[in-house]
C-alpha cells in the first residue's frame, strides 16, 4: 500500500538568517495544532519543507490537506508519496501513484531534485526514466518540457524519496504571531475582513472591536460580524472580539452636533475607544479596512482627523486598493457572501446627507468639545463584552 505524506513548502522564511529558526518553530506550532482536527500526524522540517506524515490510516490527509493551505507562511503544497530510494520502488511507486492525478491532462513534465549526492543516477537520469514510467502508465499523455499541464516531481532526500504530481499555492505570507498583536475595528462590511486577512498574512495576531448601536442595529447585525471574524479565524486562529455599544454617543451627537460633523465625531470616539481596547489587549496596533476616497469619512484629510485622536500605529492594508480588489479577497477568503448580508452596522445610523470631506481639525475639536468625550468614552467602554470566536480547521 502506498503510504501518502504532505509536503508543504515555505518562502520568505529562508531569508530571516539568524531568526530563521524562530519563524519555523512558530510555523510548526501552528501546523501542529490545527493537524489535532485531523488525526494524529508526525510533523516535521528539513529543507526549508514542512513534512506531514499520518501516523495510521484514521488520520485525515483530506482535511490536513485543505487545512495546511490556509496557514500563512506555506507558499506551496504537494500530495506525495513515500518510496524507498531506489528506481525499482519509485518507478513501481510512480506507475501506481501518479496516473490519477494526470486524468484529463495532455502534457507532462518530470522534474527530479537529488539532495542526497550519494544517489546513483544524477537529476536528469531520474527525469528520463520517470518519464518513460509515466508514459508507459498513461500511453495517452505526451512531454511538453516547456509548458506543461502537470509537472511530476522527484525528490531524493537524505531520509527519503518522494512522487508527486501538481503543487497547490499555500496561502503565502509569514506565520500568525511572528510580528506581534493589532486590534481590528470588524464592522459588518466587506473591506474589514480583508483588512484583518490581510495583516494576519503579515504575522499578526489578531483580536477585534465591533461597534454597535442596538436597538439601531440588530442582533442579527452583530451574528453577521461574529461569522465574518469565524472566516477570518480560519486563516488567523482563535479571535477574542470586544463589542462595545456606541448608543449613546450617537444620540448625543445628534442631539447637540452639526450634523455635517457626525460621521468625523463618531470615527474619532471609535479609534479612541479602539486604543484604550488595544492597549488593555496588548495590541501594539489598529487595523482597519479604509480605502483612500472610498467614501466621506476615508478622503486623506478626513483620516488625518480621526488619527489625530490616537497615539499607536493605525494599520490600513487596503488603503491603495480599488473595490473591486479588495471584493476580489473577500471572495477568496470565503467573506464576500456574508459581508454583503443586509444588516447594517452602526456607521449607517445617523448618516449625515453631506458629510465633511475636507474637514478641518480645529473645527472639529470645536463640535467635540459641545460633549463631554472622555465620559462618554468611559461610559462605552462600561458596556463591553467579548466573544472567543474559536477556530475551527
Amino acid at each position: 500500500m502506498i503510504k501518502e505524506i504532505l509536503l508543504c513548502k515555505y518562502g520568505e522564511i529562508v531569508l530571516k538568517g539568524a531568526n530563521r529558526k524562530y519563524f519555523e518553530d512558530m510555523l510548526c506550532r501552528e501546523m501542529k495544532k490545527r493537524a489535532r482536527a485531523y488525526g494524529d500526524f508526525d510533523i516535521y522540517r528539513a529543507q526549508s519543507t514542512i513534512y506531514i506524515e499520518p501516523k495510521d490510516g484514521e488520520a485525515d490527509v483530506d482535511g490536513m490537506f485543505t487545512a495546511a493551505s490556509k496557514v500563512f507562511g506555506i507558499v506551496a503544497i504537494s500530495r506525495a508519496a513515500v518510496c524507498e530510494k531506489s528506481m525499482e520502488d519509485i518507478a513501481r511507486v510512480t506507475a501506481e501513484y501518479i496516473p490519477a492525478f494526470l486524468e484529463g491532462k495532455r502534457t507532462f513534465k518530470v522534474e527530479a531534485k537529488r539532495s542526497d549526492k550519494s544517489f546513483a543516477l544524477d537529476s536528469m537520469e531520474i527525469a528520463r526514466d520517470i518519464g518513460g514510467v509515466v508514459l508507459e502508465s498513461c500511453p495517452r499523455i505526451k512531454v511538453d518540457v516547456r509548458n506543461p499541464d502537470v509537472v511530476v516531481k522527484v525528490e531524493i532526500r537524505e531520509f527519503g524519496a518522494y512522487v508527486s504530481a501538481g503543487q497547490f499555492k499555500g496561502a503565502g505570507g509569514m506565520p500568525v504571531g511572528t510580528n506581534g498583536r493589532g486590534l481590528l475595528l470588524l464592522s459588518g462590511g466587506i473591506d474589514s475582513p480583508v483588512a484583518g486577512y490581510m495583516m494576519a498574512k503579515r504575522g499578526v495576531r489578531l483580536d477585534a472591536v465591533h461597534f454597535e448601536s442596538f436597538p439601531y442595529t440588530s442582533e442579527r447585525a452583530r451574528e453577521k460580524v461574529l461569522d465574518l471574524a469565524k472566516i477570518v479565524s480560519e486563516y488567523a486562529g482563535d479571535i477574542y472580539v470586544h463589542i462595545v455599544s456606541l448608543t449613546h454617543i450617537q444620540e448625543e451627537l445628534v442631539k447637540h452636533c452639526e450634523e455635517d460633523y457626525f460621521t468625523l465625531l463618531l470615527r474619532r470616539y471609535m479609534m479612541t475607544i479602539a486604543e484604550r481596547v488595544a492597549k488593555d489587549k496588548d495590541c501594539s496596533a489598529l487595523i482597519t479596512g479604509e480605502s483612500l476616497g472610498q467614501v466621506a469619512s476615508q478622503t486623506m484629510q478626513a483620516l488625518g482627523v480621526t488619527d489625530a485622536c490616537v497615539n499607536m500605529p493605525v494599520f490600513r492594508p487596503c488603503i491603495g486598493m480599488d473595490k473591486e480588489e479588495i471584493v476580489q479577497i473577500s471572495r477568496k477568503i470565503g467573506a464576500f457572501d456574508t459581508s454583503i448580508q443586509p444588516y447594517e452596522d452602526c456607521c449607517t445610523v445617523f448618516t449625515p446627507k453631506h458629510p465633511k470631506t475636507k474637514p478641518e481639525l480645529e473645527k472639529v475639536l470645536v463640535q467635540e468639545n459641545k460633549l463631554p468625550f472622555a465620559e462618554l468614552v468611559e461610559e462605552a467602554l462600561g458596556t463591553m463584552y467579548t466573544v472567543h470566536i474559536s477556530a475551527e480547521y
